[in-house]
């Protein structure tokens, strides 16, 4: 998959094109369109009350400019998902080709979806995965044939009151990924999702629900984009992750939204005893991000990992960061965030690690690296770290510098140009996050940071 930045190349045809704004007209219409139970229904109309009565936050990136009342909450660009490739409509399928999302499905992935505004348009998982019990589906198709397993877990790890974008993403979620692999099940090959928002003023709301059954492993990965617009687009999602014991879980994230999105996302992960659950989060484009994948870590010995990258450039604010809770004793977590700001962008790192009264014996260690590129840019880190516990230990360090003009100048008397050279000491910054993508994205996301970088000395 190669989440590239393209200029509009949309569709405009839709099956169902909402009006702007939210109303609980919209959300029982949603829910009326896509057959769903009684009690999903009642669990928007709940979270559209929450969404209604709870600020927008304050205390992160400015959320000022978002026109809740011009955004469209839901777009249908097919009836039924495509079973086949070449089923999908040309201006469609041209999109995700020019991404290489057939391409990575045949060489790299045991499944992939593809999703165009709000709705899933084609999926794909390989017959001997599925013979072993793995599904791997929309979460709307996982409501129908699932209902029962997504009734369990649905809203339970993040609940619609958490926060405002989440009580938004519970009343009009629609697509995302559902999940499931039995226990003792291990899936060598990655399975991708990939995610457009491809209209001006549109919303993207996915849900998406991971279970790992004991022993169970399985590595998700998620590409994002947007087609250039004047106008901003908002993407909230809710992420669920049940890791239970023994299993590991690794969700990979690439995104690279036009600069007009706000990408405000809530992912959350249960992590059961001697089990891992490790983030891989990159973060190129978007207008504001503010992410903070967590792990609860309940059963003793689980751990919990989170890679972070993030390259703020010109009127980009990305705030980013983790959550590591530590409820057992003999828990273990890692936070590596590593930042570039240039062109006068923010970089912000805003994380937690909190070791409660009965985790004796847990550790956890964060490593917070940033890189400004001038005296425009800027870079903030907004620790939280407590121990409740005497019997814990917490490390922090943080490290802020710039691309002095002794590392241009020694670099491009072994040769290099101006260009090379930073490229060279970008990519070293960034190696330890990029050592562990899969080798497709690894390639692809330096040629994006090289992109993104060009013309930033200074």
């Amino acid at each position: 998959m190669k989440p590239v930045l393209e200029k509009n190349s949309s569709t405009k045809s839709y099956r169902y094109k909402s009006q702007r704004g939210l109303s609980e007209n919209l959300v029982r219409e949603i829910s009326r369109k896509k057959e769903e139970p009684d009690w999903m229904l009642e669990r928007r109309l709940a979270a559209l009350e929450q969404f209604e009565a709870m600020p927008v936050p304050l205390w992160g990136a400015d959320l000022s400019q978002i026109k809740w009342e011009e955004i469209y909450y839901y777009l249908r660009p097919v009836d039924l998902p495509y079973k086949s490739w070449k089923e999908v409509p040309d201006s469609v399928r041209r999109v995700f080709t020019e991404i290489g999302v057939p391409e990575a499905e045949k060489e790299f992935l045991a499944g992939v979806t593809a999703q165009f505004d709000s709705e899933k348009i084609y999926g794909s998982l390989k017959k001997s995965l599925a013979k072993q019990g793995v599904v791997f589906l929309s979460m709307d198709e996982g409501l129908k044939q699932y209902p029962e397993i997504v009734k369990q877990y649905f809203g339970k790890i993040v609940p619609s009151g958490d926060n405002k974008l989440a009580a938004l993403n519970t009343a009009v979620w629609s697509g995302g990924s559902f999940v499931y692999v039995p226990a003792g099940i291990q899936v060598d090959l990655p399975l991708q999702a990939y995610f457009r928002i491809n209209a001006e003023n549109a919303g993207q709301f996915e849900r998406t629900l991971i279970v790992a059954e004991e022993g169970a492993r399985v590595h998700y990965v998620e590409g994002c984009s947007a087609p250039a617009y004047s106008s901003a687009s908002l993407h909230a999602a809710v992420v669920e992750v049940i890791v239970k014991e023994q299993a590991k879980v690794r969700y990979t994230t690439v995104q690279n939204w036009y600069k007009t999105v706000y990408n405000l996302v809530t992912k959350r992960a249960t992590v059961a005893k001697d089990a891992t659950m490790e983030w891989v989060d990159c973060n190129l484009g978007s207008k504001v991000t503010m992410k903070y994948p967590s792990c609860i870590l309940q059963g003793e010995r689980a751990h919990g990992e989170m890679l972070s990258m993030a390259v703020a450039g010109k009127d980009q604010h990305q705030d980013t960061g983790a959550k590591m809770i530590h409820l057992a004793p003999w828990t273990t977590s890692r936070i590596i965030s590593k930042s570039i700001s240039q062109q006068g962008g923010r970089a912000s790192y805003r994380g937690q690690v909190k070791i409660s009264p009965a985790a004796l014996g847990s550790r956890s260690k964060v490593m917070c690296d940033a890189l400004i590129m001038d005296p425009l840019s800027r870079s903030d880190t907004y620790p939280n770290n407590q121990s409740l516990t005497g019997d814990s230990q917490i490390e922090h360090e943080a490290f802020v510098s710039r691309v002095g003009e002794e590392q241009l100048l020694y670099l491009r008397s072994r040769g290099l140009s101006e260009e090379e050279a930073q490229t060279l000491i970008i990519r070293g910054f960034l190696e330890p996050i990029v050592a562990e993508l899969p080798l497709e994205y690894a390639v692809e996301l330096n040629r994006l940071v090289k992109m993104g970088m060009e013309g930033s000395v200074g």
